[in-house]
């Protein structure tokens, strides 16, 4: 059974400006390298759908998934915060980004896909029920959990996110979900400055010092995620995929490499295939220096798929 690698050309219509770190080339760039090493060979390709009002309502506010719409600007930029902008593509591109992860919740829960990696723009772990920010609008991930639990009817769902910023917006909407159990790493004192005291009983949040490096995020994850992941005992695992902590990329300064992101990767995966037969979806969150990201990507989806 293949793979899904799921995207969409509108995904690469949103832009915020010239010189942005969240730029269309990170898609490009992720896919060039997925190429180069035969990894797309071992994934069925799909295009993603349009997010419907009540998938994304499974995650925020009506009010807010309206005014998300209302503000779409028809030319030039609408700003959301400094570092956030929407242009007259972001709605779609969003929508679309939402929508590969209730199609990547589908493909896998109906067994025509073991696992899925969605290669997505905008990102969306910031984004909170009612709030946009950090380069985020719709929190995709959240939107293929709550898919998972209130459709196909799932009882426990994990979140593994380990961007090198809090997930800060799933967070905000997910920590009243006992149904769900978030385990995060990120780096302490950078945007968004949260994360170090958890919201609810059901987050695992570490936060990682800076310059702390590959060691001390093996022992935060073997410590304290490998543990709870197996107190719960999940019927799924989705991945808020975030590749910012490299020591090349400037974002953050963790100052991991991409055998880190194998390694973690390859935690998940013996968790899913133990706990929640295999099922895994894995949605693009941060990393922005073109390489690293890439290479990083690549890294995670050889051990996500098997091709190890």
């Amino acid at each position: 059974m293949l793979a899904a690698y799921i995207t969409h050309p509108d995904c690469l219509k949103h832009e915020m400006g010239a010189d942005h770190p969240e730029c269309s080339e990170r898609l490009g760039a992720i896919r060039d390298q997925l190429l180069i090493t035969g990894l797309l060979d071992h994934m069925q390709c799909h295009e993603a759908p349009l997010a419907s009002q009540q998938q994304l309502e499974q995650a925020h506010s009506a009010l807010y998934v309206h005014d998300v719409a209302a503000h779409r600007p028809e030319s030039g930029y609408v700003q959301v915060d400094p570092d956030t902008r929407m242009n007259p593509f972001t709605f779609q591109a969003a929508r679309r980004a939402s929508g590969a992860a209730v199609l990547a919740t589908d493909l896998v829960l109906q067994g025509d896909a073991r696992v899925a990696f969605c290669n997505i723009r905008p990102p969306g772990h910031h984004a909170g029920r009612a709030s946009a920010g950090g380069f985020c609008f719709f929190n995709n991930v959240v939107v293929g959990i709550r898919h998972a639990l209130n459709v196909h009817g799932l009882k426990r769902v994990a979140l593994i996110d380990f961007d090198v910023h809090h997930g800060n917006g799933s967070e905000n909407i997910l920590h009243e979900d006992q149904r769900v159990l978030m385990c995060s790493t990120f780096e302490e004192g950078i945007f968004p400055f949260s994360g170090s005291v958890p919201m609810g009983a059901n987050m695992v949040n570490v936060g990682l010092p800076s310059r702390s490096g590959g060691d001390a995020f093996r022992t935060s994850v073997s410590e304290t995620w490998i543990p709870a992941l197996e107190k719960f005992k999940p019927q799924m695992i989705f991945i808020s995929a975030g590749f910012d902590g490299h020591r090349e990329d400037d974002m953050g300064n963790l100052g991991l490499v991409e055998d880190d992101y194998a390694w973690v990767t390859k935690q998940i995966v013996q968790l899913a295939d133990t706990y929640a037969q295999g099922r895994i979806v894995s949605c693009l969150e941060g990393g922005y220096e073109l390489s690293a990201l890439a290479r990083s990507v690549a890294a995670h989806v050889k051990v996500l798929i098997g091709a190890d």
